[in-house]
């Protein structure tokens, strides 16, 4: 068989389960953890605190802010800001902890040159 038709096949059980025990693996697992939770607990707390407001303050949510815009207008638009805003954090996150590690894996199961 030749080289390239060994990279093509995917890693067999006994492969998988030697990266998942690796201390590389295991640290990838926590820098994805140190991100993900508390940004996910973050936005979620951002995003409720925005809907008991709606429910239980309207009259400061309705609050004038310029014209008709109002605060609940705004804090509504700032829900899609601080999406895109978790993203590139992300992202770049991603880009300088998660993807070297996570390149030098597939390296290690032989996929380093597919992707």
């Amino acid at each position: 068989m030749s080289t390239t038709e060994s990279q093509a096949r995917p890693p067999d059980h006994d492969q998988w389960t030697e990266v998942q025990s690796s201390a590389e693996f295991v640290e990838l697992r926590r820098r994805l953890r140190v991100f993900v939770f508390p940004m996910t607990a973050l936005f979620l707390v951002w995003y409720l605190t925005y809907v008991l407001l709606a429910d239980y303050a309207p009259g400061f949510m309705s609050t004038k802010v310029v014209g008709n815009v109002n605060i609940g207008l705004v804090l509504g638009l700032l829900q899609f800001v601080s999406t895109f805003v978790i993203t590139t954090l992300y992202v770049r996150y991603a880009n300088r902890k998660l993807d070297p590690l996570a390149k030098k894996l597939r390296e290690t199961l032989g996929e380093g040159d597919e992707h």
